[in-house]
């Protein structure tokens, strides 16, 4: 004869199922039938367990019943408790003691959590109102608190998609790995569930086993009052059960037609499941070998699809949760999905899933939840129509009952591709296509630059970058700060200044002059001309605050291009500018790795610069000097001669070279030459030179007249044909 199983065995089998009937005690009633080997003698046994706790520790006085049963064929109940010898077993004093300190642990840790139901239950999942969201405005009991039977643990989680809140706690003492080691992680702990063998053995159910039935005249009513025909009820096997004397909605899940799980909902939209059970698709043999596959939010929205004609759907078991998770789980860790693993077979086969969860922010984190798993490629989304003039339908169910099965139809028929992270259609960018075409914005020919000899090579184009250079002391800053004082003269731009080398005051002095017309001082350079007014110095300086803000290094370290770009982010957020100055580029900090080339590093740099502009809609004015030039002749430098890479004229939108003369016997020295080297938009300029006048004075240019622009053109003609010098 086999030897009889050890109390200790036959106690974790029934932790392990407890809860399945039992609710009115501290302990609940468990039953399960025991392996082969257990009943293999032909006879069988009972074992009761009588816990009485102690009412010093807060916990109910009362004894209360474990029961397990192992038979193979019916026997007579023995009169009382049955007490049976096991070898290696620790006395049940010891077991009651142990369990009596450790509930009465989790218990306290539980208080102070907010979880004090009028009644404390073991071993099966208890409902009530999350303390965290208070049930919401229905008062929902949305809280699952599950105990195990050993007072090892004690975990909860609200299943409100608005708030989600999860915790566990143990005794002192007792950690994951004594568990792990004692075998005792319970079925029912979805902390733990996750890291259950693969082959776990789920519990069988049967229609009988569960007291199912047809579904009353008044629950069919009530399907027909959300257009669920009787036919369609019938077809998925939509049930009744009679449930502590109320009925409830019986979902049976089914694969190849059997019964895998049951979930039940009331009619005021509480949900529970059968324990134990595997996870599976809600309607799971409609998308056998289908190759189209919808999949919805909730079981009445898979039958609403049926009645738009689709029955090549399924619903998800659990809900939506409450955001999107950070990271991808492993197939074992991924607990919240298992049941997608469960389909995989069935999910394999479909080359284009619809995803109509609802439209809620829950709704739409789970569509990414399940396109992240399925594969984006292969996913489609719909969008919800409006049920009146403000409010947009939230689910299937609502598309069918206020727009009729043609419009849930219609939803399905336009779903449309489902977003992949860098991928796009031209479709997507029509809008902003349509209002280049029309002018909407008014700068998509470029916004002028002030002087009528610049606008016809050069434009300025928010989310572009324009890089400057020129040998020193030729004008490059001064001929920015001008062009910027223009473009708010005529559209009202801000900017942002990361110019190194220019103390602020200096700055600002520049800024002022250009805009008042008038010298700072009353200094040489300001010859015989009149100094600016106080009142137009404090008009300047308030001008000056709300036009330009500065990024400004407040301690001896350069500035990396990274912060530059963050600060400078802040000012397109904060105060709205549309243009950023870098001036110039040799004052950055520029630590490249060892393995990294100056070219590479430059590359990179402008293509981080190139991104920001294009994202924040924000024009860039990056300033470059050339390198030593050896033999120059004089003449504007090349914009290849730019130090550190030729990358600064590939990748920029437009070169500009800036140059002046400085000989006066070859020409005038108050014109700048400036030299468009480069337009890559065709639509707002062309290569080309323009010669304006600068005015020492004010510091002002202006478009040069013919007969300076004549000489200058001869002086920069002779300057190309000079010899070439030493610079």
């Amino acid at each position: 004869m086999p030897p009889r199983p050890s109390l200790q065995s036959l106690l974790l089998m029934a932790a392990s199922t407890a809860g399945a009937g039992g609710c009115g005690g501290f302990l609940p009633v468990g039953r399960r039938r025991l392996p082969a080997v257990a009943v293999a003698a032909g006879g069988g046994h009972r074992i009761r367990l009588l816990h009485s706790f102690a009412a010093g520790r807060g916990l109910p006085a009362a004894g209360h019943e474990v029961a397990c049963c192992a038979r193979t064929a019916p026997v007579a109940r023995p009169a009382g408790p049955v007490a049976i010898r096991s070898r290696g077993v620790h006395s049940a004093g010891d077991h009651k003691k142990s369990c009596e300190q450790r509930l009465g642990q989790l218990i306290e840790k539980l208080k102070k959590e907010g979880i004090n139901p009028n009644k404390w239950k073991l071993g099966t999942q208890q409902r009530m109102i999350c303390p965290m969201c208070n049930g919401g405005s229905t008062e929902e009991q949305s809280l699952s608190v599950f105990i195990r039977m050993d007072g090892k643990d004690a975990v909860w989680q609200c299943f409100r998609s608005n708030c989600g809140w999860k915790g566990n706690v143990k005794p002192d003492g007792v950690s994951k790995i004594s568990q792990a080691k004692n075998g005792t992680e319970c079925e029912t702990d979805q902390d733990g569930e996750a890291n259950l063998p693969v082959n776990k053995v789920y519990r069988k159910i049967c229609e009988e086993d569960l007291h199912l039935e047809p579904l009353c005249d008044e629950l069919v009513t009530y399907f027909s009052e959300r257009m669920i025909s009787p036919e369609t009820l019938r077809r998925n096997s939509v049930m009744q059960r009679n449930w502590s004397n109320k009925i409830v909605i019986a979902f049976t899940y089914r694969r190849d037609g059997v019964l895998v799980g049951c979930k039940y909902r009331e009619v005021s939209k509480k949900f529970s499941q059968e324990a134990n059970t595997e996870k599976i698709l809600y309607g799971l043999d409609d998308i056998k070998r289908a190759r189209d596959i919808i999949i919805v939010e909730g079981e009445i929205d898979k039958l609403s699809m049926e009645e738009a004609g689709y029955r090549n759907c399924v619903s998800v078991p659990d809900g939506a949760p409450p955001q999107v998770s950070s990271k991808l789980p492993d197939k074992e860790q991924d607990k919240k999905y298992q049941y997608l693993w469960n389909c995989k077979d069935y999910l394999d086969s479909a080359s284009r899933i619809i995803l109509a969860t609802d439209a809620d922010h829950p709704g739409q984190a789970l569509a990414e939840e399940l396109a992240r798993r399925l594969g984006k490629e292969r996913c489609w989304r719909v969008n919800w129509p409006k049920k009146n003039e403000t409010d947009i339908c939230k689910d299937a169910n609502e598309v069918l009952m206020f727009l009729g099965p043609q419009a849930l139809k219609k939803v399905i028929d336009n779903a449309e591709l489902y977003p992949i992270r860098g991928l796009f259609s031209f479709k997507d960018f029509f809008p902003e296509i349509d209002n280049y075409y029309l002018g909407i914005r008014g700068d998509e020919l470029g916004v002028p630059t002030g002087w009528n000899s610049m606008d016809e090579l050069y434009k300025v184009v928010p989310g572009e970058l324009t890089v400057v250079t020129g040998v020193p002391n030729s004008g490059k800053s001064e001929w920015i700060d001008a062009l910027l004082c223009n473009i708010n003269d005529q559209v009202g731009w801000k900017f942002v200044l990361c110019s190194m080398e220019n103390k602020v005051r200096e700055h600002a002095r520049k800024l002022l002059e250009k805009r008042i017309k008038k010298p700072f001082f009353d200094a040489r350079y300001g010859g015989s001309a009149e100094r600016m007014s106080i009142e137009e110095f404090e008009e300047g300086k308030q001008w000056l605050n709300e036009t330009f803000h500065l990024i400004r290094c407040e301690d001896d370290c350069l500035p990396s291009i990274n912060w530059v770009l963050e600060l400078a982010k802040a000012a397109v957020l904060r105060y709205g500018v549309r243009g950023l100055v870098i001036d110039p580029y040799n004052e950055l900090d520029h630590q490249r790795p060892s393995n990294q080339t100056e070219t590479e590093y430059v590359s990179q740099m402008l293509t981080k610069i190139k991104r920001f502009a294009q994202h924040h809609s924000c024009h860039v004015w990056f300033v470059a000097h050339p390198r030593q030039l050896h033999n120059w002749n004089g003449g504007p430098p090349n914009m290849y001669d730019i130090s550190g890479s030729a990358h600064f004229i590939n990748k920029c939108d437009n070169g500009i070279v800036i140059h002046r003369n400085r000989d006066p016997n070859s020409g005038p020295v108050d014109v700048v030459q400036v030299c468009v080297r480069k337009v890559r938009n065709k639509v707002i300029g062309q290569i080309g030179d323009a010669f304006l006048s600068y005015d020492r004075v004010s510091g002002e240019f202006r478009d040069a007249d013919k007969d300076t622009v004549a000489k200058a053109t001869v002086a920069a003609a002779n300057a190309a044909k000079a010899p070439h010098r030493k610079g």
